[in-house]
């Protein structure tokens, strides 16, 4: 589903993805794993399209597409979702508002018809509900004096609404106590399917205890510097990254 190919980025031109090579098939999860400043960020940003962020080499492909090319509401509409590590707040523009908004944006650019509000209401409530998002917080303006665990949830319901092909997770972990971690970790795995796949980027191991990937890739130096399966996780947990990690990040 996704094929990177020796991608190299800049940002205000300084390179920060240095020849990054990544697969994820259909029904994977993977985790992408470094220490700050090895550019886990930066990746997530340059699959949603984030303006900044140049490619100055290389490639990505989705389902067969160069990704490269699609504005981000032309990637949103052909799967893509990108939950952040710190969701924007929307003043004036409720929660409610702003998915069913986003949702019939999306419809129509697939060619297919709106939800009318009836079944925006009913389609929300029902994934809310699994979420503990309560009515109050849909009522409020999108993120706008949100917890972090709020927030989050609020992100992993958008992705349950949505149901996209390639879903990015941010540091979804980032700011969660372990009962928000839990409920959102919960979220994501119910939407694990063989026709959707899942990029996780953490920085700990704890979030992986909950959401187990089929692979982690160590990111280090704008590089994927090793690559494993679960237990890698329990190994940098344990030793840290220098021990992977031949230079600084």
């Amino acid at each position: 589903m996704l094929e990177i190919k020796n991608l190299h980025v800049a940002v205000g031109g300084k390179e920060i993805l240095k020849g990054l090579t990544l697969s994820i098939a259909a029904g994977e999860v993977h985790a992408i794993m470094g220490p700050n400043g090895s550019g886990k960020s930066t990746l997530s940003y340059v699959l949603a399209g984030r303006a900044g962020y140049d490619i100055t080499s290389g490639s990505i492909t989705y389902n067969g597409e160069n990704l490269a090319g699609l504005a981000p509401e032309e990637r949103a509409a052909k799967g893509v979702f990108l939950a952040m590590q710190y969701p924007v707040e929307i003043p004036g523009v409720t929660t409610m508002t702003f998915l069913k908004t986003a949702l019939n944006s999306q419809r129509r650019a697939r060619g297919e018809s709106d939800i009318d509000a009836v079944g925006v209401l009913k389609l929300v409530r029902a994934k809310a509900k699994t979420l503990n998002v309560s009515e109050e917080m849909l009522k409020r303006a999108l993120n706008v004096g949100f917890s972090g665990g709020e927030k989050k949830r609020l992100e992993i319901l958008q992705m349950a609404i949505f149901e996209p092909k390639l879903a990015i997770l941010d540091e979804t972990d980032s700011g969660l106590d372990i009962d928000a971690l839990k409920l959102v970790a919960e979220g994501v795995n119910a939407l694990r399917g063989p026709s959707r796949a899942m990029l996780v980027i953490t920085h700990y191991q704890r979030l992986l205890d909950y959401i187990v990937p089929d692979r982690i890739h160590v990111l280090a130096g704008g590089r994927i510097v090793a690559e494993g399966g679960k237990e890698l996780a329990l190994e940098l947990e344990a030793k840290g990254y220098e021990h992977i990690v031949k230079e600084p990040a």
